[in-house]
């Protein structure tokens, strides 16, 4: 047995999965809907997200590099690289609550 959907449905749905990808909440995803089931995106909305991503790409691409210098290291032990130590500092600094704060120096 085959269903069809509306092609609204369709694209409602592929919205929706959109969304999510993006890391949109459920309810976030709601709001980009009138009450008719018809797209009602906020670009501001849509301008935070992009933004929020950018940081969270900030973060993993330092913890990626972070993470290849530690396996390429060529340091005795990696508490005597002086490049693995500034990178722990900062997650250091973050595992004690302070976060939002800058690391010290």
């Amino acid at each position: 047995m085959r269903r069809l959907f509306d092609s609204g449905v369709l694209e409602r749905l592929a919205l929706i999965a959109l969304g999510r990808a993006a890391g949109f909440s459920l309810g976030e995803i709601a709001l980009m809907f009138a009450p008719d089931g018809r797209p009602r995106i906020d670009r501001q909305m849509l301008t935070a997200k992009a933004e929020e991503l950018d940081k969270t790409i900030r973060k993993l691409e330092a913890m990626r590099d972070g993470l290849r210098h530690a396996a390429a290291c060529r340091a005795p032990s990696h508490m005597e690289c002086p490049t693995f130590r500034r990178i722990l500092r900062p997650a250091a600094y973050g595992a004690t609550g302070a976060r939002g704060n800058r690391a010290p120096p």
